[in-house]
């Protein structure tokens, strides 16, 4: 099986790589995550003026591109591709860190009316979870009772629902498998998180080469280059199994793939905080938004603990 990327898929991965970075660049991260602190600084439980964090306007040319309809038929509208080309498209969105309910929007594109063209909005439940409920114009799964939960990442608003009904259904030694969306959104979201794992070794290679201490580049001393190296490890390792069951769309495929690209993401943003020194820390450094990031996105449904009982349930039947 081959799983080198073809010519029109790398067309239509820079296609999006260039519509994204230059539509949501630094400056309009920015400026989100300054709409961001405005709504949270209003106590009356309405938006202050302005502090709508998600980009309508940007939303709808998501899906003028075909962002959310990628995968959904020609017939129906859609653009007619497969799982590895949204892959693709949800690796670079997870690069510039675009904000909103990205997967839930795109699963919901043959389903929800406005959701493959960008006109609506679409969240759903997940994990005792949910992003971007206040924003959202359709509630997928039930959110009744969900309450706000304070966010580590200003661009992921959450809320939290007294009891998840979104669980992982039990069924004797050998649970029952987890739902197509919920397969799908978690390779998605491995895909979000290899997108954030490459950006952040690539801004901390950068940094390397370019910041000098005691007359030369960090990058010439030893332990930075083993921090950089085992990024890089980790990227290229998360990247073949997250191509890999974009193809197959196994669930122990999808299952060792989100693992192992939540892993490449976390790590990979704490090694380049790292890398970076002190600075990495600071607000005016876009490394710890990556990390907070990586943190929301491992707590979605197929997280490290569903992730290893999956596999595990493969291991358990290989060998009855």
């Amino acid at each position: 099986m081959d799983f080198r990327l073809t010519d029109d898929q790398r067309a239509l991965r820079q296609g999006i790589r260039e519509l994204l970075e230059g539509r949501f660049g630094r400056e309009e991260l920015r400026a989100a995550l300054g709409r961001a602190e405005r709504r949270g600084g209003a106590t009356d439980g309405k938006h202050p003026e302005g502090g709508q964090v998600l980009d309508r306007r940007l939303w709808r040319e998501l899906g003028a591109a075909g962002f959310f309809a990628l995968r959904l038929a020609e017939a129906e509208g859609g653009v007619g591709q497969g799982l590895p080309e949204a892959v693709l498209a949800f690796e670079e969105a997870g690069r510039v860190l675009l904000p909103g309910p990205l997967i839930a929007t795109h699963l919901a594109a043959g389903a929800v009316a406005g959701a493959a063209t960008g006109e609506v909005v679409v969240t759903s439940v997940g994990a005792g979870l949910v992003e971007w409920l206040d924003e959202a114009d359709v509630v997928r799964g039930n959110a009744a009772g969900a309450e706000p939960l304070a966010s580590v990442d200003p661009l992921t608003p959450l809320h939290r629902l007294p009891a998840s009904t979104d669980r992982r259904p039990g069924g004797g030694e050998l649970r029952a498998p987890w739902p197509p969306d919920t397969l799908l959104a978690s390779l998605l979201t491995a895909a979000e998180q290899l997108g954030s794992a490459a950006r952040t070794c690539e801004t901390a290679v950068q940094h390397a080469r370019t910041r000098e201490q005691f007359g030369q580049p960090i990058g010439a001393f030893q332990a930075v280059q083993h921090l950089c190296a085992g990024m890089l490890v980790r990227v290229e390792v998360a990247r073949a199994a997250v191509y890999a069951a974009s193809v197959t769309a196994d669930p122990v495929d999808i299952a060792a793939a989100r693992l192992l690209a939540d892993e490449a993401a976390v790590r990979g943003a704490r090694d380049c905080l790292q890398v970076h020194g002190g600075m990495g820390f600071t607000w005016e450094s876009d490394v710890h938004l990556h990390l907070k990031r990586a943190w929301i996105r491992t707590h979605r449904a197929g997280e490290a603990t569903q992730g290893e009982e999956e596999l595990a349930d493969d291991l358990v039947a290989g060998t009855v």
